[in-house]
């Protein structure tokens, strides 16, 4: 095994690990306060510091990854991650409500740093370790370890809501999370050991200019993406749970969906390199592939839309779960084929930066469709929560359209 080989391997065990606990907190939190009462917004509201904490995060993070280190950067996400925990089990039940939500808001904001800081430092090792292998005579992988990394990562997200619902049964909101730091402080311990302290690292950016000046093909990248997770947000995270919970399904039929579309949606993405035709400069077939799917994306939020209208004598539930299979699919390839593009886009000197910089995208949209999922439900139910995915899903088909095909182009100025 190679030495990149060895660092990817090493870098993805250890963002399974974050990603488990990170999935079973959304589901510890969400079902915990929905059955105290909480409103469709309130609950929006208290993941709203969770995704806007990630802007600002992945951004500083690549420019931290880059001047001291991935590993490092990897550490203190799984660190962050750990007094996040602690914090929000510090909640008491005899505190007053708003004092209840604006503790829980603080500490999920602590957590959103964790995630993007450790997502960030993660996702910029592959470019490193590629690039490591490839020197090393070892087969350029780029797109397959791109894939797999993401969709694993997503399936494990997926068994991380059932295990949140599980451990909330089981141990209850407080132990739950006692148990989760100490699943994860085991993780910070083997990463500290195991990595080469330096990885990564290279000259940073010294001006703001140079930080948030990045290529075309970054910039317009990063647009498309704000609009591709606000489309998915817009309806998953509140809209979804709450609409089948209304219908009549449990807690535990609620988070066992969650997690297995999670699931689902993971492992079509690690598939992903298998459905996309490949070319010899890694963009000229990827783009026009990009563009394809995000056109067909865009078709189904309205498609679901029309059944749920149309169909009044089957039961909508049913419909939403087809229609969200069919979402996952198409998000899922969509996902995988931005995730590659960016690290094809990225320059290899300050790899992290430019993937700090579209992530802190990915939060934007992640922040804007979370908060419009609460507003949208409690507005016009679930229907609304798909008219507003189809519509950023369009925006999302329009920034693809200007994606450069060329790597000359892509690496240019933004204009």
């Amino acid at each position: 095994m190679t030495q990149g080989t060895r660092n990817y391997a090493i870098v993805t065990a250890a963002y399974w690990g974050f990603t488990l606990t990170d999935g079973a907190l959304r589901m510890l939190v969400l079902l915990h306060f929905f059955k105290l009462g909480y409103s469709p917004f309130v609950l929006s509201f208290l993941f709203l510091l969770y995704e806007a904490a990630g802007i600002a995060a992945n951004v500083i993070g690549g420019w931290l990854a880059t001047r001291f280190g991935i590993t490092r950067m990897l550490t203190v996400g799984l660190f962050t991650q750990i007094i996040g925990f602690l914090l929000l089990s510090a909640l008491s039940p005899s505190w007053a409500a708003a004092l209840s939500v604006a503790w829980v808001v603080v500490a999920q904001g602590i957590c959103g740093v964790a995630k993007d800081l450790t997502k960030t430092a993660s996702k910029s090792a592959i470019k490193v370790a590629e690039k490591e292998a490839r020197a090393e005579n070892a087969e350029g992988r780029l797109f397959r370890w791109v894939a797999w990394f993401t969709g694993s990562k997503n399936a494990m997200k997926g068994l991380g809501f059932f295990l949140g619902g599980l451990l909330l049964e089981l141990l209850g909101f407080r132990m739950a999370l006692w148990a989760m730091a100490g699943m994860l402080a085991l993780v910070l311990l083997a990463v500290a050991l195991s990595l080469p302290p330096m990885l990564g690292k290279s000259k940073a950016s010294s001006s703001a200019r140079e930080l948030f000046g990045k290529s075309r093909g970054v910039n317009l990248l990063a647009a498309a993406r704000i609009f591709l997770f606000g489309a998915r947000d817009v309806w998953f995270v509140v809209g979804v749970p709450v609409f089948l919970y209304a219908s009549g399904w449990s807690f535990t039929m609620v988070g066992a969906f969650m997690a297995l579309w999670t699931i689902f949606y993971g492992l079509i993405q690690a598939a992903a390199p298998a459905l996309i035709r490949r070319s010899a400069d890694g963009l000229s077939a990827e783009v026009p592939a990009a563009r394809l799917w995000s056109a067909l994306l865009a078709l189904v939020p309205a498609l679901i839309i029309a059944a749920l209208w149309g169909a009044s004598a089957l039961r909508p539930d049913l419909i939403l779960v087809v229609g969200l299979a069919v979402f996952g699919a198409a998000f899922a390839v969509n996902s995988a084929l931005h995730s590659y593009l960016i690290l094809a886009y990225a320059g290899s000197e300050k790899a992290a930066e430019d993937v700090g910089f579209y992530y802190a995208a990915n939060a934007a949209g992640r922040f804007t469709g979370t908060q419009l999922s609460g507003l949208l439900y409690q507005w016009g139910g679930i229907a609304a929560c798909l008219a507003g995915s189809a519509l950023m899903l369009c925006c999302c088909f329009a920034a693809t359209l200007a994606l450069p095909t060329a790597r000359e182009d892509a690496r240019s100025p933004h204009p």
